[in-house]
């Protein structure tokens, strides 16, 4: 990134225009008009397109997430709502079993909210609200087949197109091409140091199906429902109902190495009465399926610590799920990928463009929501028998234990609960669980005794009845 001041606006290229590409191009459009590099071609609307094959499954934003929408592009998540999606108060509209099997009462105190809606509905908003920005061009079906520079600096990408390569020159270049990001290669390529990189696989194997919701479901709100899979007892298997607009029901089930699901449809609901708690079995097992089943095995965690690269090239930039991706059934992946692009934004404001060692303090920045959602994923599928080569230490296992006793607590106290959810929605960081909200009522209560069974209320399980 050229260094001293700047004479005319400078130029960004983003790879990538999935959510973390059109997020970091919204984060990057005050400072500089930007291209958006894109290997397919995108759909006009609230359509499937084969560079997001996981968008079939059960998506999510946390409250962390739906603030930096907010926050990034004002008004976004608003829109969202109006063309289907949900703002589903967590606990209050949620029916949720932790992953130590215990219910969470569905309080309302708290502020917490998730965004949720088709992840083809997602982008197609999303999509229509970056690229109507002038200042934000792209560029479809053009492949990236490597970065121009050097080890000190990247100064653009060779690209594909049409059968045809050329180069395309930026001032900062910014992977958000997702997990399959080749930026490791890309970067030896140039003489850059190797990047360290950390793999977690719980050996999770994800199974979707979409259902027509119950006629007395429709147009209200009916509980999210989820079944988290319990690491202490492998093979772990879990599941998540997700209504969705279009009168959807979205629901994927989960399960690890030796408990996988198929994608059979004559044993899809068998799968889901033996989650531990039948409740999501029951709920679909009458159900008009629309369509097949999708299943996904590339879900394990996987980090690659650019932060920690000690000679890190000016001009260019990781982002998203091209730093780490995550065990899908946590969530975290849009959140992360809005905060990175906060991240940039406001670091951008707070140095200005074109100071020394600017693409350094952006890539440490972008680190800091990619470390808190990672820790909370590691944090579970550590535990799971051959998910990495290292062991958990007696300090990991005496957080985890820590971390059972606060959702133990949560689940019966609403003070508690904010606190656990704070951390849970990437609001907060995790020193958060060691505040007085969360330790006065872990020591000593008052304690209610635990649910038995899934807080469905009768007149949402007859309304659930096809």
């Amino acid at each position: 990134m050229a260094e001293g001041f700047v004479t005319r606006r400078p130029t960004a290229v983003v790879i990538g225009a999935g959510a973390t590409g059109l997020l970091a191009a919204a984060a990057l459009a005050d400072f500089a008009d930007v291209t958006v590099v894109e290997r397919d071609r995108l759909p006009e609307g609230p359509e499937p397109r084969r560079g997001v094959p996981q968008a079939r499954h059960a998506h999510l934003v946390w409250s962390g997430g739906v603030r930096a929408f907010d926050d990034l592009l004002p008004g976004l998540t608003g829109e969202i709502v109006a063309d289907g999606g949900r703002l589903v108060h967590i606990m209050g509209d949620m029916v949720s079993r932790a992953p130590n099997e215990v219910w969470f009462r569905r309080f309302t105190a708290t502020h917490h909210r998730n965004l949720v809606c088709s992840r083809d509905l997602l982008d197609s908003v999303l999509r229509n609200r970056v690229l109507a920005d002038a200042r934000v061009m792209l560029r479809q079906e053009t492949t990236v087949l490597r970065l121009e520079g050097d080890a000190a600096a990247v100064t653009g990408v060779r690209v594909r197109a049409g059968g045809e390569e050329g180069t395309l020159r930026a001032d900062l270049i910014v992977d958000a091409s997702g997990r399959g990001s080749r930026a490791p290669q890309w970067l030896t390529a140039l003489g850059a140091p190797r990047v360290t990189e950390r793999e977690v696989n719980a050996g999770l194997v994800y199974a979707t199906r979409l259902y027509r919701a119950p006629v007395a479901t429709r147009d209200t709100d009916f509980p999210l429902v989820n079944v988290q899979a319990n690491p202490a007892k492998p093979p772990g298997r879990g599941g998540i109902i997700l209504p969705i607009e279009g009168n959807r029901w979205i629901v994927t089930l989960a399960g690890t190495r030796g408990g996988e699901p198929t994608d059979d449809p004559g044993a899809f609901v068998d799968f889901a009465l033996n989650l531990g708690d039948p409740v999501i079995g029951e709920l679909v097992k009458d159900l008009e399926p629309l369509g097949g089943i999708t299943t996904t095995r590339a879900t394990a965690n996987r980090r690659r610590y650019y932060e920690h690269v000690k000679r890190w090239p000016d001009g260019f930039l990781v982002l998203g799920d091209a730093i780490a991706g995550y065990n899908p059934v946590y969530g975290h992946g849009l959140t992360v990928a809005a905060q990175c692009a906060l991240a940039v934004r406001d670091t951008l404001d707070a140095t200005g463009w074109g100071r020394p060692g600017l693409t350094r303090r952006l890539q440490r920045a972008a680190a800091r929501p990619v470390a808190a959602a990672w820790d909370l994923a590691v944090g579970q599928d550590a535990l799971y028998p051959g998910a990495t080569d290292t062991r958990p230490n007696s300090v990991e296992r005496l957080l985890a234990r820590f971390v059972d006793k606060a959702v133990e607590t949560g689940a019966r106290n609403p003070r508690a609960m904010a606190a656990l959810l704070d951390v849970m929605s990437l609001e907060r960081p995790a020193t958060r669980l060691f505040s007085r909200d969360m330790l006065i009522p872990m020591l000593i209560g008052p304690k209610r005794p635990h649910l038995q069974g899934p807080p469905l209320s009768d007149a949402e399980r007859k309304s659930a009845v096809p």
